[in-house]
């Protein structure tokens, strides 16, 4: 199992950071994360527990296609997605603090294929950057748009 969390502080209020990741989901994502090249709802209508999206990314030069679906959804706290066939899951975590957001990202690859083990300390490092570029990503977009002035 390869596994990582990263956490920021946003400048602005859970609903606000909450609306921006869930609500506007299919616009944002790609923004907050480049390295998906095409992100296509496979359901119709907001997220919600059981709406499904199907992804294109290309991460070091590989490029992958995975479905994904909402497994959880509480409003104002967390949003969680897992891959259908592929064995990963992503977890958004929203706390209040102090008029601003505590976000907290999660990354969880249940296990690697055994091609992949001998690269396994590479994809821990991998992984760990990823997490953290997400959340300093995501913290600058949503500051910048939802107009906050972002801080380095």
């Amino acid at each position: 199992m390869v596994k990582s969390q990263s956490s920021t502080l946003i400048r602005c209020p859970v609903p606000a950071v909450f609306g921006f990741v869930v609500t506007d989901f299919v616009r944002n994502y790609p923004r907050w994360s480049p390295e998906v090249q095409q992100l296509t709802p496979l359901s119709s209508g907001p997220l919600a527990v059981g709406w499904k999206a199907r992804q294109v990314r290309i991460d070091q030069g590989r490029r992958s296609e995975a479905d994904f679906k909402v497994i959880a959804l509480e409003p104002q706290r967390r949003v969680c997605f897992k891959g259908i066939k592929d064995p990963f899951e992503i977890n958004y975590f929203f706390e209040p603090q102090q008029g601003h957001t505590r976000l907290t990202f999660s990354f969880e690859l249940a296990k690697l294929n055994f091609a992949m083990r001998p690269f396994e300390k590479l994809i821990r490092l991998a992984v760990k950057d990823g997490t953290e570029r997400v959340v300093r990503d995501l913290r600058l977009l949503a500051e910048r748009e939802l107009g906050q002035k972002p801080k380095d």
